[in-house]
């Protein structure tokens, strides 16, 4: 069975970088991002690393989709949904699932 999947908007904290990534397990990759695991990544080398937006979807599939969608929107957009989502934002890493 599959256990679905995230997508999630990463920022730093000058929220002025976004990131938007996909995940089975959301807590786990952004512990990697905020450990910076693999240093030579994007979000390391500008500390993104402040979890300010997630959806879950029940397959793996349907989270790539929609995170492909957010990627090809604006950053108005993206801008938009986690003002919606998370107005404060505030980092939602302490309330993120595995």
């Amino acid at each position: 069975m599959e256990r679905g999947g995230y997508v999630y908007i990463l920022t730093n904290k000058h929220h002025n970088v976004l990131y938007t990534g996909v995940s089975s397990r959301l807590r786990s990759r952004v512990w990697d991002h905020k450990n910076k695991v693999n240093p030579k990544s994007f979000t390391a080398r500008y500390n993104v690393n402040k979890l300010v937006y997630y959806e879950f979807h029940l397959t793996i599939l349907e989270a790539i989709s929609r995170e492909k969608q957010i990627k090809a929107g604006s950053r108005k957009k993206k801008l938009d949904l986690i003002n919606q989502f998370n107005p404060e934002w505030r980092d939602l890493f302490d309330e993120a699932e595995d």
